[in-house]
């Protein structure tokens, strides 16, 4: 390690501050920089999140992402921007560390489960003192939020990218007792044919932003859309004596 800097990866969970952990809280009171990402000219979810347990006068810097979805992800001009992104941020947060500052990294959720912490961990923990603080996933958030059981004994669990293709999809879902389909957004009409295609539609739940204010969870067959916001997702429970009776759901005619 070439630096005297301290590299703190903060789980930041899916959006109640009260599911914070306590290691969270403390590392942020003892960073002197907290960098967080961001989509630019958007405020950030993670720093909304954490905002009433920071220092007064507590340095940020806002990492904003160059492109989101404007670019399709397989496209070379998305992946050559967004790499250059994570490198430029890994060397400005390396300039700080070699200052020896505690730079603390807010993510979403867990830092190393779809986070984008990760990208700057595997260009900065091999030269700094590095530390990965776990968070409460959104997944997590979601199923608990429904109280629902997601799988038990010898149930296969899948964690599904809705971007995939719907083959893909399909043929995930069909092989998993128990699965979380996640980055659904634009892809719910896609997800909803390859989940009916698994014979997987009548057990899925939907959930959007689970843990959050305004937070929705029902039933996916009574969700009469397919306007989803990035912080969704689809459960699919894999324990088979369930039955679809969750205290929380209510149908209503709103949500036939």
């Amino acid at each position: 390690m070439s630096g005297a800097g301290r590299l703190l990866g903060v789980g930041v969970g899916p959006g109640d501050p009260e599911l914070l952990t306590l290691k969270a809280v403390r590392a942020l009171e003892q960073a002197d920089l907290i960098a967080y990402f961001a989509k630019a000219g958007n405020r950030s979810h993670a720093l909304s999140v954490v905002a009433d347990f920071l220092p007064r006068g507590l340095e940020r810097l806002a990492l904003e992402y160059p492109v989101t979805t404007e670019l399709d992800r397989f496209d070379p001009e998305y992946r050559r921007q967004i790499d250059a992104f994570y490198a430029d941020s890994a060397r400005l947060l390396a300039a700080h560390l070699e200052a020896g500052r505690t730079v603390a990294v807010l993510s979403e959720g867990d830092p190393l489960f779809f986070g984008s912490y990760m990208h700057l961990h595997v260009r900065l923990a091999h030269r700094f003192d590095a530390e990965v603080i776990p968070g409460v996933t959104g997944m997590s958030g979601g199923w608990s939020s429904a109280q629902l059981p997601i799988c038990q004994g010898d149930d296969v669990f899948s964690v599904i990218p809705a971007t995939l293709d719907e083959a893909t999809l399909s043929a995930r879902l069909a092989s998993s007792e128990a699965a979380v389909i996640m980055k659904v957004g634009r892809n719910l009409a896609k997800v909803r044919r390859s989940l009916a295609a698994s014979g997987r539609l009548e057990r899925a739940v939907y959930v959007e932003r689970a843990t959050q204010p305004g937070a929705l969870t029902l039933p996916l067959t009574l969700k009469a859309d397919d306007a989803a916001p990035y912080f969704s997702l689809v459960l699919v429970p894999g324990w088979s004596s369930l039955e679809f009776e969750s205290p929380l759901w209510t149908p209503s005619e709103e949500g036939r």
